[in-house]
């Protein structure tokens, strides 16, 4: 499985996503649709965001490739815009990165 992880990543997704054998690409900063091209992200079954103030790679994401699952994994509101492109939004404050990676990449669902 490969996994597209945007933003910071201060709880440690990209390593429980890779501690389960998830191919992950990082991306850091404010998040283009060439960055998210040359990540891969139409090759990716996952889109992990970090930072809700990038919510707007969410419908870029969509755009690019039906086919892949959208998160966010941030305690920050989805805006509305974005609610309707998203498949799963979880607060780091409910769910530790272990117990996400682990449910993302059972049986290919969540």
């Amino acid at each position: 499985m490969k996994a597209i992880v945007a933003g910071p990543d201060e709880a440690g997704i990209t390593a429980a996503l890779e501690n389960e054998g998830v191919d992950v690409t990082r991306l850091e900063g404010h998040v283009t649709r060439p960055h998210l091209e040359e990540a891969g992200v139409v090759d990716a079954e996952l889109y992990v965001l970090t930072d809700v103030r990038e919510a707007t790679t969410i419908p870029i994401v969509r755009d690019l490739t039906d086919s892949i699952r959208t998160v966010v994994y941030d305690q920050n509101t989805v805006p509305e815009f974005v609610r309707g492109q998203l498949d799963l939004a979880i607060d780091p404050a409910l769910l530790s990165p272990a117990v996400v990676a682990n449910e993302l990449t059972a049986n290919g669902s969540f």
